[in-house]
């Protein structure tokens, strides 16, 4: 008797759901672009599966009359949500669409090429020794590995090059948190660093198709930096920012050569990839020696920084107590 009057519960509760699940979808939103749980209430609204948006040339083809708006992207499928959430519509100065869906317009910038390229740091203390040789014992094997390709070379720079940034910018995030104060804009400079690393490796990709052990090698290097990384930043912020600043330095003699190479005819001055004369704002005719150039001058602005952090340690501050240098770049 008692199941029977259970059963009966439940199947009025879920036929009283149903219908209100009935409303709120004829309201709000056509039957073609979502699904509603029969059963579950209004709570099993939020749970809505996405569905490709169709464009308006094929609402039109489908003769039901229905036209959507596509938000400009010809020939694409939006996702619609529930949620609201649209994709932006941005466009450029010159009023052309804004293809790039990785970083923005306003994320755009001239390098800097008049910074200094031959500035070092000396090493004096015992850290500092142990930092250095340990960034020159690093480029022995990378040498013999790549020799003169310097493309895939690049691929490999910057795949580590991106880690310090990261891991920097996470740990300073949960000292801020644990410590409920502020960072002094060095997360956001660290982060920034770790992204303007990356976007050198999708330019790069565009140029150099690395072979599948050479992605096997980024993946096993990668892996091995960054918990090393990890742990000396944990332990030693100077030292581990001086390594990095150490590492750029590298970097700087790295695409010096590469130059080098693209001066004396060994590697094919190809047009920039489109991504390149994007985020470094590069005449449309720009080339990849243009694109390792804003490159070389990233890195000196990064060998900057983190010099910089880790003399601020080495004074006995912390970094928060310095403006980061924000948009250095």
């Amino acid at each position: 008797m008692i199941t029977t009057l259970l059963r009966r519960s439940l199947l009025d509760a879920s036929k009283q759901a149903t219908s209100i699940n009935g409303i709120l979808f004829h309201q709000l939103a056509p039957a073609k672009y979502f699904r509603v749980p029969a059963v579950g209430g209004l709570r099993d609204f939020s749970k809505m599966t996405f569905e490709k948006k169709k464009t308006s040339e094929e609402e039109e083809g489908s003769g039901d009359g229905v036209k959507v708006n596509d938000q400009g992207n010809k020939g694409e499928q939006l996702i619609v949500s529930y949620w609201g959430v649209k994709p932006m519509k941005i466009t450029k100065e010159d009023g052309t669409e804004w293809k790039w869906s990785c970083f923005r317009p306003w994320e755009t910038y001239k390098a800097d090429l008049t910074i200094d390229l031959k500035k070092h740091h000396v090493p004096s203390t015992l850290p500092d020794k142990i930092a250095y040789w340990m960034v020159k014992s690093l480029r022995w094997p990378t040498d013999l590995f790549f020799q003169r390709r310097y493309g895939c070379r690049a691929i490999m720079l910057e795949t580590v090059a991106a880690v310090p940034g990261m891991v920097g910018g996470m740990l300073m995030h949960f000292k801020s948190l644990r410590r409920f104060e502020q960072s002094g804009g060095w997360i956001k400079a660290l982060l920034e660093e770790a992204e303007n690393e990356r976007m050198h490796l999708m330019t790069f990709m565009e140029v150099a198709k690395p072979k599948w052990y050479e992605r096997a090698l980024v993946i096993s290097v990668q892996g091995v930096f960054f918990n090393a990384y990890l742990i000396g930043y944990i332990i030693s912020p100077k030292f581990a920012h001086r390594m990095v600043g150490y590492l750029e330095e590298e970097a700087i003699h790295s695409y010096t050569e590469f130059l080098k190479e693209l001066d004396n005819g060994n590697i094919e001055n190809v047009p920039a990839p489109a991504i390149a004369v994007d985020y470094w704002r590069l005449e449309a005719d720009a080339t990849l020696r243009d694109v390792v150039m804003v490159v070389r001058a990233d890195e000196a602005h990064h060998r900057d920084v983190n010099h910089y952090a880790s003399d601020i340690h080495y004074q006995g501050h912390e970094l928060k107590e310095a403006p980061a240098p924000i948009g250095y770049h």
